[in-house]
């Protein structure tokens, strides 16, 4: 009988021990999993000399149409994206604006004469979802004397002004020659170079925006 109840007596034992554990020997679930890693910031670059002195009657999200006018020259593109914050949270509210030079590269600025062709909008402003996307519709960016393509980006939350930068085209080979561009290191320069590539309905570019609340 000894012999025969000793398997049982060890089994309830180590049942007993393993109840009565305290529960500081025991190591947390939470602290085996990895916290997650902040996303980093999309880099800002400096706002240029040519942001709307004022904003065009005309200022939704398709750069190519003022009033009546249809913009035909150049590569149209769809510029699209998720504004988030460091978490990944789609950044509610947001308001995205961009604004470039038209395919001879004229600004519709009277620091650049204000020689844009009259059909090409030139600035944009939309809100994004509640999902944090932001869609528009433009040209291809466009060079001119100095700098490489590129459209500035600025994002606004109700007063605040989160973002201020601009976007480069991937593959470009006036990236290398430009003195914004070469400041960037490369963590920078992939967050803001990104491909303008063939789509069903013509270039597509999508950039995402992370910004620090």
């Amino acid at each position: 009988m000894t012999l025969s109840r000793r398997p049982w007596l060890l089994g309830a034992a180590a049942a007993v021990a393993s109840v009565a554990t305290p529960a500081w020997l025991t190591p947390a679930l939470a602290q085996t999993t990895p916290p997650s890693t902040p996303r980093r910031p999309t880099p800002g670059q400096t706002e240029g000399p040519f942001y709307p002195v004022r904003l065009p009657d005309d200022h939704d999200g398709d750069l190519l149409r003022q009033g009546n006018r249809r913009y035909e020259r150049g590569q149209a593109v769809w510029l699209d994206g998720v504004v988030t914050d460091l978490d990944g949270r789609p950044v509610q509210g947001a308001v995205v604006e961009i604004w470039q030079c038209d395919h001879d590269g004229h600004y519709h600025h009277p620091g650049d004469g204000n020689r844009a062709d009259p059909a090409f909008q030139g600035f944009g402003r939309v809100s994004v979802g509640s999902d944090g996307r932001y869609r528009f519709r433009t040209l291809r960016p466009a060079a001119y004397s100095g700098r490489t393509p590129h459209i500035h980006v600025k994002v606004r939350l109700d007063r605040l002004e989160l973002l201020t930068t601009q976007l480069y085209v991937a593959g470009d080979p006036g990236n290398e020659r430009d003195f914004l561009w070469r400041r960037l290191d490369a963590a920078s320069r992939a967050a803001l170079t990104v491909p303008f590539a063939p789509g069903v309905d013509g270039l597509r570019a999508q950039f995402p925006i992370t910004v620090q609340l």
